[in-house]
């Protein structure tokens, strides 16, 4: 049965440190690892160093199911194979660290917690605007000729405008894979009543 846990319990640190060991969960965040790169090459440019992924979709179901700990392990993982992979440029630690960071937002929002739609929304509301807007636009000013607010002006219209549609393709992802997921143990089980449906709140 769903148990909610605090992000700031002993007992969710616990429950994300034990997910280290767990044949399982480290073979489901290797499988996430190679999803995210192959999904990494699928990409749509609009503009200067500003393209649309949606590996953050394989990526925030992987936070979901084993949490922190393996979540920065995966972030890293993912991002330094893709980068050698499929390499584009320079490679640049800058976005190492935006990875890592973006599944640790999903795995304290989402890891032994209720998913609901409020919660998705905040994730990717935290990780469009903290990491992929403040964070994304001081990487790119560091890396290339032009300001940080010449960046965060082009890409916090990017990033808010495809905000809704990315928690729409969440939610739809979500309601998809929870009830293979439980069958699978690799999320707590749900009451009856909400099988069916990801709550709002």
């Amino acid at each position: 049965m769903l148990t909610t846990a605090s992000s700031l319990s002993p007992a969710y640190w616990r429950s994300a440190a034990l997910e280290l060991k767990n044949l399982r969960r480290l073979i489901f965040a290797a499988l996430v690892v190679a999803m995210g790169i192959v999904i990494s090459s699928l990409f749509i440019p609009v503009g200067d160093n500003l393209r649309i992924y949606f590996k953050f979709l394989v990526y925030s179901v992987g936070s979901a199911v084993y949490g922190p700990f393996l979540g920065l392990l995966v972030g890293a993982v993912g991002d330094t194979l893709g980068y050698f992979i499929h390499p584009s440029g320079a490679y640049f630690p800058g976005y190492l660290l935006s990875e890592m960071l973006g599944c640790l937002v999903y795995a304290l929002l989402l890891y032994r917690k209720r998913i609901t739609v409020l919660r998705l929304f905040l994730s990717k509301l935290i990780v469009n605007v903290c990491i992929n807007l403040c964070l994304g636009s001081l990487w790119s000013a560091m890396l290339y000729s032009k300001g940080f607010y010449y960046y965060f002006a082009k890409s916090a219209v990017k990033n808010l405008l495809l905000l809704p549609l990315e928690v729409l393709a969440m939610t739809a992802l979500f309601a998809l894979l929870i009830p293979q997921l439980e069958r699978m143990n690799a999320l707590p089980r749900r009451p009856e009543n909400q099988k069916r449906i990801v709550p709002f709140f």
